[in-house]
């Protein structure tokens, strides 16, 4: 059975597009020419981070990020940022007795972030700064585990990428969900993996809870 739900941050919870935004203007480019090369390269199956080096060759994301905050022009999302279906799944779940965790490759910053969002809705919440592991590296799915009071059989892992997020929960021996949005979904919702790996194909977060539920009751 699934008692324990875990969410992925970007593009599964939050949605990045105005922060990556943010990023295009910091590098002085075009959101529109940004957002091409940044599908460009997750479509290549390369780091998203590749982006950046694209438009200024050795660029540190973490030295950037020290120097947006010193200027005054810090990373940040709230609740605007949330995806719609993010709360009411978030009640409906906990409503059906399930607990809840948050966990992704966040820096410390967005730790407080989220934990000022969520402070009260769920059980967990990780970061990989935190934990000094980040997805796709078995460790991170380890602090997972560790983190939730059940068997990891039991846990559903809630992400947007095949790479980052399912494969590895899979191999963690993890259920999962793909919910399809955001670029990483968009281009991989089609592959073989993304067809077979996940234990669910969702396309909006509030079918969580009947998709659980009959999981749950099938598992009888």
């Amino acid at each position: 059975m699934i008692r324990a739900v875990v969410f992925d941050v970007g593009e599964c919870l939050v949605d990045e597009t105005r922060e990556y935004g943010t990023w295009a203007d910091w590098l002085g480019v075009p959101r529109h020419t940004f957002h091409a090369m940044f599908g460009g390269v997750i479509a290549q199956g390369r780091d998203y981070r590749e982006t950046f080096q694209a438009f200024r060759p050795g660029f540190d994301l973490y030295e950037e990020r020290e120097k947006r905050a010193a200027a005054g022009q810090p990373e940040s999302f709230g609740e605007e940022d949330l995806y719609e279906d993010v709360r009411p799944t978030l009640g409906q779940l906990r409503a059906d007795g399930l607990w809840l965790g948050i966990a992704g490759n966040q820096t410390v910053r967005a730790g407080g972030l989220l934990r000022e969002l969520f402070s009260g809705d769920v059980d967990l919440i990780g970061t990989s700064d935190d934990w000094g592991a980040s997805k796709p590296d078995p460790e991170f799915f380890k602090r997972v585990a560790e983190a939730v009071p059940f068997e990891v059989r039991e846990i559903l892992y809630v992400g947007d990428r095949c790479d980052n997020d399912i494969r590895p929960a899979v191999q963690a021996g993890m259920h999962t969900a793909l919910v399809h949005r955001g670029p990483w979904a968009t281009i991989q919702w089609d592959s073989t993996e993304a067809r077979e790996l996940p234990t669910f194909r969702v396309e909006d977060l509030l079918e969580l809870s009947d998709r659980v539920r009959t999981f749950n009751a099938s598992a009888h």
